[in-house]
């Protein structure tokens, strides 16, 4: 009995280390896509994504001993005419709290909708812990597509001679006692599938990425993709991408004109896989090298 809640817990825990690595690597993409620029130092620009992805917002305000700070929040009642919040208390873990207004700080959302990300993030990482699971039983199937029917008196013979079997012994030996004609062995000729669920995983993978913002092109054709091919199955990505970013631009607006700074926001370069400009102009024609070299480093980044 130990022995099987043994193996019980060890499939658990592997179960939920894959869970976690499809989740930390989506949220790491998550927080890592924007790039701030003229932000004070005091402010950790980490923190302030995390805090946008699991709560969907943060507040930014000058502490009279700290400076500059963006921390969680929560609101405190009261609303302007565009329902926005004029009270406002910034939390930190450290037990700091100080209570502020709409007169002395400003909120940062996470997106138009001022929600988070990481309930979605955690749907499209079961999605592909799923498949992955479902590719690991298919493909282990291919190696033992047998089903073994014996008395009971034999069930624990039968399951070492399996483990062994399951461990590419290449010989296994069994004792005189072993009733082989009470043994029957079904062949379950489970179909290989796994190459058909990566498939579909990638599209999951493709649409995670495409709920982001980032480009997952992936090009099949051997000639060279003229612009508007290349914009158009691009066109879900960047405007999943503008959400997020007019939110933060958005911010980076009331703070400049509250505190006098220049803080600005935008997509890393690594993100940028067709040019906004030649979106804009509805430019055609052939791709140039630096576009197409841009969208291949880009395309199907998923990381294994």
């Amino acid at each position: 009995m130990g022995r099987k809640d043994s193996r019980f817990w060890q499939s658990a825990k592997n179960n939920n280390m894959l869970y976690i690595k499809h989740y930390n690597q989506l949220v790491e993409l998550a927080i890592s896509m924007f790039e701030w620029k003229n932000l004070p130092e005091t402010i950790d620009t980490r923190y302030m994504e995390l805090s946008l992805f699991r709560y969907g917002k943060v507040v930014f305000f000058k502490d009279e001993v700290l400076d500059f700070l963006a921390l969680q929040c929560a609101v405190g009642g009261g609303f302007n005419v565009y329902g926005i919040p004029t009270k406002r208390n910034a939390i930190a873990v450290n037990g700091y709290r100080k209570s502020l207004d709409d007169k002395n700080s400003v909120l940062i959302y996470n997106n138009m909708l001022h929600t988070n990300s990481q309930p979605v993030i955690e749907v499209y990482a079961q999605r592909l812990y799923d498949l992955d699971i479902i590719g690991d039983v298919n493909c282990k199937a291919q190696k033992t597509p047998i089903l073994i029917s014996c008395d009971e008196s034999e069930r624990l013979t039968m399951l070492q001679i399996y483990e062994k079997y399951d461990g590419n012994q290449p010989v296994i030996f069994g004792n005189k006692s072993i009733q082989t004609d009470a043994i029957k062995v079904l062949n379950t000729n489970a179909p290989f599938m796994a190459n058909q669920i990566q498939t579909y995983k990638t599209t999951v993978w493709n649409e995670a990425l495409t709920y982001l913002g980032i480009s997952n092109a992936s090009f099949q054709k051997k000639e060279r993709m003229i612009t508007d091919e290349m914009i158009r199955s691009q066109g879900g990505t960047i405007a999943s991408r503008q959400g997020r970013l007019e939110a933060r631009r958005s911010a980076c607006e009331e703070i400049n004109k509250m505190f006098g700074l220049n803080v600005e926001v935008d997509f890393k370069d690594d993100f940028r896989e067709v040019d906004t400009d030649a979106i804009l102009r509805g430019d055609t024609g052939e791709t140039g090298g630096n576009s197409k070299a841009m969208l291949g480093q880009s395309a199907q980044k998923e990381g294994n």
